[in-house]
């Protein structure tokens, strides 16, 4: 476990002083942006992400498969852009104001998916994800995580978009 000092206001009798605490915190733990698709809540480490944009202009392309929204000028940079809900096999829904795009940078592979919305960041303990089981597999997942009142979020296998597309 890797420490991490987090300072605790502590009075003594001389008058108010801070004093620092040592806090472990599990080297299993990762920032990770929460986001859903096709009505899954999924996840992935904030390594990934460059940037969220929400008012995105994608230029279609003739002749890819579905769920390839098309191209993205971002800043002279052109990189595809994939629709999670269209490739994990869900029916197409119209873009509304929460809908956005996920610019990544996987393995060096800059890419945007296209998600129904992003929820937040939050702190993983990736030891507490689970293998997903065969029957609920969904393309792209690989773990799943309790969440806490009644939500199961899916990890979304980054790796996995890059090297299968």
């Amino acid at each position: 476990m890797r420490e991490q000092e987090i300072e605790s206001p502590k009075m003594d009798l001389s008058g108010a002083e801070e004093e620092t605490q040592t806090v472990e915190v599990p080297e299993t733990m990762e920032r990770c942006l929460v986001f859903e698709s096709g009505g899954l809540v999924m996840f992935m480490s904030t390594g990934y992400v460059i940037e969220i944009i929400n008012d995105h202009s994608v230029t279609k392309l003739p002749v890819v498969p579905n769920y390839v929204a098309g191209i993205l000028n971002l800043r002279g940079q052109i990189l595809p852009v994939v629709d999670i809900r269209l490739l994990m096999g869900k029916p197409a829904v119209a873009y509304d104001s929460n809908t956005c795009i996920i610019v990544l940078n996987i393995d060096s592979v800059p890419i945007g998916i296209i998600v129904d919305t992003v929820r937040q960041v939050i702190d993983i303990d990736t030891a507490q994800i689970q293998p997903v089981p065969l029957r609920s597999r969904q393309k792209l997942t690989n773990g799943m995580l309790d969440m806490g009142g009644g939500v199961t979020a899916m990890s979304f296998d980054c790796a996995a978009l890059v090297e299968n597309h």
